[in-house]
Protein backbone atom coordinates (compact mmCIF):
# COMPACT_ATOMS: atom_id res chain seq x y z
CA UNK A 1 0.00 0.00 0.00
CA UNK A 2 1.73 3.15 -1.14
CA UNK A 3 1.65 6.33 0.86
CA UNK A 4 0.14 9.05 -1.29
CA UNK A 5 1.22 12.69 -1.35
CA UNK A 6 -1.21 14.98 0.49
CA UNK A 7 -2.23 18.18 -1.28
CA UNK A 8 -1.37 21.37 0.59
CA UNK A 9 -3.70 24.39 0.66
CA UNK A 10 -4.07 26.43 -1.45
CA UNK A 11 -4.61 23.85 -4.18
CA UNK A 12 -7.67 24.29 -6.41
CA UNK A 13 -8.57 20.58 -6.12
CA UNK A 14 -9.25 21.08 -2.39
CA UNK A 15 -12.04 23.54 -3.24
CA UNK A 16 -13.87 21.26 -5.70
CA UNK A 17 -16.87 19.10 -4.90
CA UNK A 18 -16.13 15.37 -5.10
CA UNK A 19 -18.20 13.06 -7.26
CA UNK A 20 -20.44 10.36 -5.86
CA UNK A 21 -19.06 6.82 -5.99
CA UNK A 22 -21.37 4.65 -8.13
CA UNK A 23 -19.54 1.32 -8.32
CA UNK A 24 -17.18 -0.01 -5.69
CA UNK A 25 -14.33 -1.68 -7.53
CA UNK A 26 -10.89 -3.00 -6.62
CA UNK A 27 -9.32 0.34 -7.54
CA UNK A 28 -11.48 2.25 -5.03
CA UNK A 29 -10.86 -0.33 -2.29
CA UNK A 30 -7.10 -0.03 -2.96
CA UNK A 31 -7.45 3.78 -2.78
CA UNK A 32 -9.16 3.46 0.62
CA UNK A 33 -6.34 1.20 1.87
CA UNK A 34 -3.71 3.67 0.57
CA UNK A 35 -5.56 6.53 2.26
CA UNK A 36 -5.60 4.72 5.62
CA UNK A 37 -1.88 4.05 5.33
CA UNK A 38 -1.26 7.69 4.34
CA UNK A 39 -3.41 8.97 7.23
CA UNK A 40 -1.64 6.82 9.84
CA UNK A 41 1.78 7.78 8.42
CA UNK A 42 1.04 11.54 8.47
CA UNK A 43 -0.05 11.06 11.36
CA UNK A 44 -3.68 12.10 11.28
CA UNK A 45 -7.14 10.93 12.35
CA UNK A 46 -8.98 11.53 9.07
CA UNK A 47 -8.35 11.91 5.35
CA UNK A 48 -10.62 12.64 2.39
CA UNK A 49 -9.94 11.50 -1.18
CA UNK A 50 -9.67 15.09 -2.52
CA UNK A 51 -6.69 15.57 -0.18
CA UNK A 52 -4.80 12.97 -2.23
CA UNK A 53 -6.01 14.47 -5.51
CA UNK A 54 -8.94 12.09 -6.14
CA UNK A 55 -12.30 13.84 -6.51
CA UNK A 56 -14.41 10.92 -5.25
CA UNK A 57 -16.71 10.86 -2.20
CA UNK A 58 -14.49 8.71 0.03
CA UNK A 59 -13.18 9.40 3.53
CA UNK A 60 -11.22 7.38 6.05
CA UNK A 61 -10.92 8.05 9.76
CA UNK A 62 -9.72 6.58 13.02
CA UNK A 63 -10.07 8.77 16.10
CA UNK A 64 -8.50 6.31 18.54
CA UNK A 65 -5.52 8.22 19.91
CA UNK A 66 -4.63 5.94 22.83
CA UNK A 67 -1.80 3.66 21.70
CA UNK A 68 -2.98 0.94 24.11
CA UNK A 69 -6.37 0.69 22.33
CA UNK A 70 -6.79 -1.17 19.05
CA UNK A 71 -7.26 1.02 15.96
CA UNK A 72 -10.83 1.50 14.70
CA UNK A 73 -10.39 2.45 11.04
CA UNK A 74 -13.54 3.49 9.20
CA UNK A 75 -13.86 3.65 5.42
CA UNK A 76 -16.86 5.61 4.14
CA UNK A 77 -18.02 5.90 0.55
CA UNK A 78 -20.64 8.61 -0.14
CA UNK A 79 -20.93 9.65 3.52
CA UNK A 80 -23.67 12.10 4.38
CA UNK A 81 -24.87 13.68 7.60
CA UNK A 82 -28.55 12.76 7.91
CA UNK A 83 -29.16 14.30 11.35
CA UNK A 84 -27.34 16.93 13.44
CA UNK A 85 -27.86 17.87 17.07
CA UNK A 86 -28.79 21.41 18.04
CA UNK A 87 -26.09 21.25 20.71
CA UNK A 88 -22.68 22.34 19.52
CA UNK A 89 -19.13 21.61 20.56
CA UNK A 90 -15.88 23.43 19.94
CA UNK A 91 -12.71 21.58 18.99
CA UNK A 92 -9.33 22.85 18.00
CA UNK A 93 -9.08 21.46 14.48
CA UNK A 94 -6.10 20.89 12.27
CA UNK A 95 -5.80 19.47 8.78
CA UNK A 96 -3.20 17.45 6.94
CA UNK A 97 -3.67 19.84 3.99
CA UNK A 98 -2.99 22.86 6.22
CA UNK A 99 -0.02 21.53 8.22
CA UNK A 100 1.00 22.87 11.62
CA UNK A 101 -2.00 25.22 11.93
CA UNK A 102 -4.95 24.89 14.28
CA UNK A 103 -8.07 26.85 15.13
CA UNK A 104 -11.21 26.37 17.17
CA UNK A 105 -14.25 25.42 15.10
CA UNK A 106 -17.84 25.11 16.33
CA UNK A 107 -19.87 22.22 14.89
CA UNK A 108 -22.91 20.15 15.89
CA UNK A 109 -21.95 18.04 18.92
CA UNK A 110 -23.57 14.87 17.55
CA UNK A 111 -24.35 13.69 14.03
CA UNK A 112 -25.93 10.66 12.42
CA UNK A 113 -24.05 9.64 9.28
CA UNK A 114 -25.07 7.26 6.49
CA UNK A 115 -22.50 5.74 4.13
CA UNK A 116 -21.53 2.71 2.06
CA UNK A 117 -18.84 0.50 3.62
CA UNK A 118 -16.02 -1.25 1.74
CA UNK A 119 -18.23 -4.34 1.27
CA UNK A 120 -20.90 -2.24 -0.46
CA UNK A 121 -23.34 -2.28 2.47
CA UNK A 122 -25.20 0.79 3.67
CA UNK A 123 -24.29 1.79 7.22
CA UNK A 124 -25.68 4.37 9.61
CA UNK A 125 -24.18 5.42 12.93
CA UNK A 126 -24.32 8.17 15.52
CA UNK A 127 -21.08 10.00 16.27
CA UNK A 128 -20.19 12.27 19.16
CA UNK A 129 -17.09 13.94 20.58
CA UNK A 130 -13.94 13.85 18.47
CA UNK A 131 -15.49 11.29 16.09
CA UNK A 132 -18.34 13.71 15.32
CA UNK A 133 -15.96 16.60 14.66
CA UNK A 134 -13.68 14.45 12.50
CA UNK A 135 -16.42 12.95 10.32
CA UNK A 136 -17.92 16.41 9.72
CA UNK A 137 -14.47 17.84 8.89
CA UNK A 138 -13.82 15.06 6.35
CA UNK A 139 -17.28 15.32 4.76
CA UNK A 140 -16.62 19.06 4.38
CA UNK A 141 -13.58 18.15 2.25
CA UNK A 142 -15.89 16.26 -0.12
CA UNK A 143 -17.86 19.48 -0.56
CA UNK A 144 -14.78 21.62 -1.22
CA UNK A 145 -14.83 23.17 2.24
CA UNK A 146 -11.87 23.51 4.61
CA UNK A 147 -11.94 24.12 8.36
CA UNK A 148 -10.49 27.60 7.78
CA UNK A 149 -13.70 28.48 5.90
CA UNK A 150 -15.37 28.65 9.34
CA UNK A 151 -12.92 31.33 10.50
CA UNK A 152 -12.93 35.10 10.12
CA UNK A 153 -11.59 36.37 6.77
CA UNK A 154 -8.49 37.80 8.45
CA UNK A 155 -7.63 34.58 10.30
CA UNK A 156 -8.30 32.53 7.14
CA UNK A 157 -6.03 34.80 5.07
CA UNK A 158 -3.27 34.59 7.68
CA UNK A 159 -3.42 30.77 7.72
CA UNK A 160 -3.48 30.65 3.91
CA UNK A 161 -0.32 32.78 3.74
CA UNK A 162 1.45 30.50 6.24
CA UNK A 163 0.39 27.49 4.21
CA UNK A 164 1.66 29.06 0.96
CA UNK A 165 5.01 29.75 2.62
CA UNK A 166 5.26 26.16 3.88
CA UNK A 167 4.36 24.89 0.39
CA UNK A 168 7.16 26.98 -1.17
CA UNK A 169 9.66 25.75 1.43
CA UNK A 170 8.73 22.11 0.80
CA UNK A 171 9.02 22.64 -2.98
CA UNK A 172 12.64 23.77 -2.55
CA UNK A 173 13.68 20.57 -0.77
Amino acid sequence: MPIRPILIHPDPRLKKEAEKVHDLDDELIALADDMLETMYDAPGIGLAAPQVGVLQRLIVLDCVKDESEPPQPLVMFNPEVVLSSDDTSVYEEGCLSIPEQYAEVTRPAEVKVRWIDRAGNEQERDFEGLWSTCVQHEIDHLNGKLFIDYLSPMKRQMMTRKSQKLKRERARV
